[in-house]
C-alpha cells in the first residue's frame, strides 16, 4: 500500500509540472526573471523530454499543441498499471 501512495504522489508531482508547463507556455514569462527563471528551467526539464517525443509524432495542429493532453492520457494509464501490478 506505501508503495501505492508513493506511485500517486510521483504521478501528482508531474501531472503539477505538467499543469505548470501548460500554463508557462500560455503567460511566457522572462527565462532571466530572477523568480521564474530557475522555474521555468526545472519545469522544462523535467516535461520537455516528455514531450518532446510526442511533438514529432504529433505536430501543433492549428497552432494548438495537444502533446499534453496525449501526455496525460498516457500518464494515467501507465500509473494504472503500475498500480494494478503492485496490488
Amino acid at each position: 500500500m506505501i508503495l501505492v501512495n508513493i506511485v500517486n504522489a510521483l504521478f501528482w508531482i508531474f501531472y503539477v509540472m505538467l499543469f505548470a508547463s501548460i500554463i508557462l507556455s500560455w503567460v511566457r514569462p522572462s527565462p532571466y526573471h530572477p523568480f521564474w527563471g530557475p522555474i521555468i528551467r526545472i519545469v522544462g526539464a523535467v516535461i520537455d523530454p516528455i514531450l518532446n517525443p510526442i511533438r514529432r509524432l504529433m505536430p501543433p495542429l492549428g497552432g494548438l499543441d495537444f502533446s499534453p493532453m496525449v501526455a496525460i492520457l498516457l500518464a494515467r494509464v501507465l500509473q494504472q498499471a503500475i498500480i494494478n501490478l503492485l496490488r
